[in-house]
């Protein structure tokens, strides 16, 4: 399968096509992977805005200077907030930061906007509901709470799946956090654990009007087809919108595709008119006054050496660009290119799998092992979710062994004391480099739930620049740093003892976890 044969089904309407044509004819490093533009906006930055972050307590501390240092807008999407005491600071830095906007002279700027999922977000008696309440009813013009609520849990399934269990079905996954002009991509969620000892991925895209433009558009379709919080603790839909599993679930589905997609096409133009401006305006003859007349007014920016692909994946909308780019990476990979994929629950999909075990390139899997699995030591169910994944995992190992890929193919697993693991993305080396040209980072596992239930959202950044190349290796060194290779040894511990209901159950209940 070619680029363009497995992008062709998603491409949208025509635009004016301005630059490269859509597959990989230019071989040449990091602009190979050009053809991505086909499906989203390209943003060109220069990597001297692009930080990697290392640590949970880093993540938390950029979270509060951010907060505290916003003028127009706070944007926030995640699974959920959490109610102890750090998530609770986080709500006086908001608090804080809208009561000087309220201060300040002429009608205050600053909006908030925070996207959660409903059904994570109402769990238990204290909740991120309860957490919010309060900047809703002291700053009713400036913050909304916006609760998604997934089409695919309704009717009997609403009235009989109990809490905790109901979340199986669908969640709000992305996690962005964006601050005026500066954006924060994560996997992790706004809890606790999150801020302290549970390792994840993040980078700090600074000063990008651009994306910050189109992921507070983005968080706001997904606001405008979720439920709204209210004062007193209710929810209610936006006039005129279809309500998510009482509504016409086709209807519902619809709108909501239509929503993104505009965010995604308009943004998409927009680049592709920036691009051309840009283009046109350093050819030979375009005006010499004219360019020096911009410069002395400060409007060109260095060339990018840099790019950001936002990659969307919301199958219940029948958006699908994440899971068909991240397959196209994978095909494409050549000979002797390496990938290191990590992701905190291993379970990917048949798809992933398949191409993982038929292509040529060199693959290094992190995975958590048992005892740094999110799910470890959890009381009922949930405490047998770890073994499902050693099951799992040791299912694919074996494969790899029947197929004598264990060479190309190597699993490892992450092992902390104290920590969980919760990092995921990828890391693309191209055939003789030791360094990194592409890197995927946000929400995704590369699993059924990634990319057939959940909403989710992760970038694409590929760079040419030496310096972020290797800020994003040493990111991916100090990951695989706490692993060790898993080899047949490995399941023959006391600790992989997996059960043999949990092996019977596990093909049935794999997709909801």
């Amino acid at each position: 399968r070619s680029s363009w044969l497995l992008l062709a089904p998603l491409l949208t309407p025509p635009v004016p096509v301005i630059t490269a044509p859509p597959c990989s004819l230019c071989p040449e490093g990091a602009h190979r992977f050009q053809w991505i533009r086909n499906l989203v906006p390209e943003f060109g930055i220069s990597s001297s805005h692009v930080k990697v972050l290392s640590s949970p307590a880093e993540f938390y501390e950029l979270l509060k200077v951010q907060i505290k240092a916003a003028k127009q807008r706070v944007v926030v999407a995640s699974l959920y907030l959490g109610t102890g005491l750090l998530e609770q600071e986080l709500v006086y830095c908001l608090e804080e930061t809208l009561e000087k906007s309220l201060q300040a002279k002429g009608s205050p700027n600053l909006k908030v906007s925070i996207l959660l999922d409903y059904t994570r977000g109402s769990r238990g008696r204290k909740n991120s509901r309860t957490m919010l309440i309060p900047l809703l009813q002291r700053f009713p013009e400036q913050v909304r709470v916006s609760l998604f609520h997934t089409p695919n849990l309704r009717g009997l399934l609403r009235l009989l799946i109990p809490e905790r269990f109901n979340e199986t079905i669908g969640l709000q996954h992305i996690k962005v956090y964006l601050f005026d002009d500066n954006v924060i991509l994560s996997g992790a969620n706004l809890s606790e654990l999150y801020f302290t000892n549970r390792q994840d991925r993040y980078v700090l895209l600074r000063d990008s009007p651009e994306i910050a433009d189109f992921f507070t558009e983005l968080v706001d379709a997904i606001g405008d087809v979720s439920l709204q919080l209210q004062q007193d603790d209710t929810v209610q839909m936006m006039e005129g919108m279809v309500h998510p599993y009482q509504g016409d679930k086709v209807a519902y589905c619809e709108i909501a595709n239509r929503k993104i997609m505009e965010v995604i096409n308009s943004a998409r133009t927009r680049q592709e008119r920036l691009h051309a401006k840009t283009f046109h305006s350093s050819q030979p003859g375009s005006s010499l006054l004219s360019q020096q007349g911009s410069q002395a007014a400060g409007s060109l920016k260095p060339e990018p050496d840099t790019w950001i692909y936002p990659l969307i994946q919301m199958k219940s909308f029948g958006i699908q660009i994440d899971e068909m780019v991240t397959e196209t990476l994978l095909t494409e990979a050549e000979r002797d290119a390496r990938i290191y994929l990590t992701t905190g629950y291993f379970n990917l999909t048949q798809a992933y799998m398949d191409l993982i075990l038929g292509t040529r390139a060199e693959y290094r899997i992190l995975l958590a092992s048992p005892e740094v699995n999110g799910f470890f030591g959890a009381k009922g169910v949930a405490g047998a979710i770890p073994a499902a994944y050693v099951y799992i995992e040791h299912q694919f190992y074996s494969e790899v062994c029947y197929l004598q890929q264990q060479e190309r193919v190597q699993l490892q697993e992450y092992s902390r004391a104290g920590w969980t693991f919760h990092a995921k993305g990828l890391w693309l080396y191209l055939a003789g480099s030791d360094l990194p040209c592409l890197t995927l980072i946000g929400s995704p596992n590369f699993g059924y739930r990634s990319v057939h239930r959940d909403l989710e959202a992760q970038v694409a950044i590929v760079t040419e620049n030496k310096a972020l190349q290797q800020q994003l290796h040493q990111e991916q060194e100090q990951l695989y740093l706490c692993s060790g290779v898993v080899s047949t040894s490995t399941f023959e511990q006391p600790n992989r003892y997996v059960k043999l209901w949990v092996k019977l159950v596990t093909p049935l209940i794999k997709n909801f976890f």
